[in-house]
């Protein structure tokens, strides 16, 4: 992509000794500049204005003019842009002292159900019971271990002590090693998600940071502990880009390069196989996949290709015994279940049938055990777990659930030689549960049920599956949840979310911070829309590339079907999406702003066509067969005539609530930050429009416990605040 600035550039503007914010920008807004003249006679706070700056960004089919692209600065350091970044937060700091109290009691309600002092339930690797605790107060986990046989608690990881001194400290993927001996974690101190490897030597206690940085987050351990298997990411665009060797004990530039892709439209992952025999390197793009294995118990093996990637064939697989266990979509869109023996690993046409694919049944997940095969899977919206023998596939029962909609989904289940399999169960008005089931007699054992403190009582709630009918007549589930002497006499207020891209599903699980919303009288619904992969795999098609708009337009026929059903006022609809859910968000305030009294957008991705010309943004590459390619005009058009930014007009839009993280490395700050510019100046309302940017995160927003729940907090009240004007 090339760009072409006006005749007056920037740097002119600054030496004519102009603010880029707070100035008029002459655009003909006279219905903006009244309001602010108005607020300011009234002492009331006046948001910001950025500068309009003609910006011409060319692409092969076409021209666009952007009047804020200046906001861009990928050094995250010109001062102008991070000026306008602070006003704006100064303004939104304005905005919600009006209701600081109503923010601290929620934040209280929300942390005051959460039992501090929890942990997980324990796992067993080897000679040592894995689990995660939290401290009373504290932001962070420690990760800790217990020897089967009995003893002392051995600390891996205290984060809480880790943390100390960063605004932002994230410490993920733990491995141990084979001989259990050494812990490999990654650390991200900004939010961007480029990570450094850290070892600890547990025998000794000595933690080492190991000059690695820039990488994903993926680790893998050779078999004899001698050695990590990381990925480094190209600086620029952030895309995994070779696989490295790194000896232990040695420089980091003495890192032995053993894979590099040269394929942009590929993310690269690496773990060991279960049996740890195997390092995995996974290649994925939308539509096709490629495993290479390197089997480690033997010095001269070489990196193997599992099968070659091919487009339309995505694929994935578990060693077990001397075969592979392989879910693919090979012929079958809803994917099945093959498997190959390790001496014919390399020629797909080798692989041999196990399960077959069902038009009803989307197979998530599976784990493979030495007696039985358990897969996760969707039907009707609902996710199932089914289980069979090896010896008798034929012999298969499903896990029973007590209520819909509900989740069932596989626990950590780290060893192979088990008949036992870990599970959670979960619905909107039941707290995560967690089981240990007897895959011989059937019979399962409840381990832990996640605490809810205060006066919850799941009896206090009610769960319901519905169906709003779609303009094409495509019957689009929405899971509810509301309180139990709710009446649907349409006067409640109503909160809905959805996300609706990638084939990620929006499953209706517990979240205890809803509670807040809905013990106030609110409706929750989850709507299932098009785009996520709830129905299987042609629901995922049928809400992306070229039938985009059909996320955008389910979301709306929900709103109105729940609206028209009862279940909410039409005048108390709130909407919240984050990320793609975010560009879902601006869509939707594009083309039904009426439907809504507020909107939360979080980290929004709504600048499309803008972003999808640029390789040199992380994630632009990878995601052509999500979005399109819009250097193509067919794809160009489409993604203009719903991209948000682009389709901003002189209209009432809803109270607004934009977020976003200033080293977002997924959706980057300056998309919302031009979105809430253009906003400002073409909007026809006088509702609220508030824009917050967490200066030391990035998209996943805060690091601790703790600091999230208060960024909820501040959504809620923004939303509770509205519902009271």
């Amino acid at each position: 992509m090339q760009a072409k600035r006006s005749l007056i550039s920037l740097s002119v503007i600054l030496a004519l000794g102009l603010s880029t914010v707070g100035c008029s920008d002459n655009n003909g807004n006279d219905n903006n500049d009244a309001q602010a003249s108005e607020q300011q006679d009234k002492g009331v706070a006046v948001p910001p204005d950025a500068l309009e700056q003609e910006y011409v960004v060319e692409s092969p089919v076409g021209e666009r003019i952007d009047p804020y692209y200046w906001l861009r600065d990928d050094e995250r350091t010109d001062p102008d842009v991070l000026a306008y970044l602070e006003e704006e937060n100064e303004y939104y700091d304005e905005y919600r002292s009006d209701y600081q109290e109503l923010t601290e009691r929620l934040e209280d309600e929300l942390i005051g159900r959460i039992k501090q002092d929890d942990a997980s339930v324990p796992y067993t690797k080897g000679d040592y019971q894995y689990y995660t605790r939290y401290e009373e107060g504290k932001e962070y986990p420690i990760h800790a271990r217990k020897p089967v046989a009995g003893g002392e608690e051995q600390i891996l990881l205290d984060v809480n002590e880790l943390a100390e001194g960063h605004d932002y400290y994230n410490a993920v993927n733990l491995t141990i090693s084979p001989s259990q001996n050494l812990l490999a974690f990654m650390v991200d101190t900004n939010g961007r998600r480029q990570y450094e490897l850290w070892i600890k030597d547990l025998s000794r206690g000595e933690l080492q940071q190991q000059q690695l940085s820039g990488l994903s987050s993926s680790i893998a351990w050779a078999a004899d502990s001698s050695s990590v298997f990381v990925i480094e990411n190209d600086p620029q665009t952030l895309l995994s880009t070779q696989v490295l060797k790194h000896q232990l004990g040695a420089d980091a530039d003495q890192a032995e390069p053993i894979y590099k892709e040269t394929d942009s439209s590929f993310y690269m992952w690496l773990s060991n196989s279960k049996d740890e025999q195997f390092v995995k390197i996974q290649m994925s793009s939308t539509v096709a996949d490629e495993l290479r294995i390197l089997d480690t118990t033997q010095s001269d093996a070489e990196l193997t290709v599992f099968a070659p990637r091919e487009r339309g064939v995505q694929y994935s697989a578990e060693h077990l015994d001397d075969r592979w266990i392989i879910r693919t979509d090979w012929n079958a869109p809803n994917f099945k279940l093959m498997q190959v023996a390790d001496d014919a690993v390399g020629d797909k046409d080798r692989w041999q049938s196990l399960i077959d694919a069902d038009d009803e049944v989307f197979i998530q997940s599976f784990v493979a055990f030495d007696n039985y095969l358990a897969i996760n899977e969707r039907s009707d919206g609902l996710r199932r777990i089914r289980v069979m023998p090896w010896d008798d596939l034929q012999q298969q029962h499903y896990i029973e659930s007590e209520e819909v909609p509900f989740v069932t989904s596989f626990e950590r289940n780290v060893e192979q030689n088990t008949n036992t399999l870990r599970y959670s169960y979960s619905s909107l008005k039941t707290p995560a549960t967690i089981y240990a089931y007897n895959m011989d007699s059937g019979e399962r054992e409840l381990l832990k049920q996640t605490e809810i403190l205060g006066d919850f009582d799941s009896s206090d709630y009610r769960t319901k599956r519905v169906w709003a009918t779609a303009d094409d007549g495509t019957k689009i589930p929405v899971s509810l949840l509301f309180r139990s002497d709710f009446e649907q006499d349409g006067t409640a207020p109503l909160y809905q979310y959805a996300y609706g891209s990638y084939g990620s599903s929006s499953d209706p699980s517990f979240r205890s911070t809803v509670l807040s919303l809905v013990d106030r009288g609110f409706v929750y619904a989850i709507a299932h829309v098009r785009g996520g992969q709830e129905m299987g795999r042609q629901w995922y098609e049928e809400g992306k590339l070229l039938n985009k708009k059909n996320t955008f337009t389910d979301f709306i026929d929900v709103t109105e079907h729940l609206v028209d059903k009862g279940y909410a006022h039409p005048d108390k609809v709130f909407a919240m999406g984050g990320s793609a859910g975010g560009l879902l968000m601006g869509a939707v305030a594009n083309m039904a702003p009426e439907l809504y009294r507020g909107m939360v957008a979080r980290v929004p991705f709504v600048d499309v066509v803008t972003t999808m010309l640029d390789e040199s943004i992380p994630l632009t590459t990878n995601e052509f067969d999500e979005w399109g390619n819009p250097k193509q005009k067919a794809y160009y058009d489409y993604m203009l005539s719903y991209s948000p930014y682009d389709n901003v007009k002189a209209q009432d839009y809803p109270a607004l609530m934009v977020t976003t993280g200033l080293h977002d490395s997924q959706v980057q700050y300056f998309e919302p930050a031009k979105w809430v510019a253009k906003l400002r100046d073409v909007k026809t309302d006088n509702n609220p429009l508030v824009f917050s940017t967490n200066m030391e995160a990035g998209h996943g927003g805060s690091s601790g416990r703790f600091s999230r729940l208060r960024e909820v907090a501040e959504e809620y009240a923004f939303i509770l605040d509205l519902l009271d004007r």
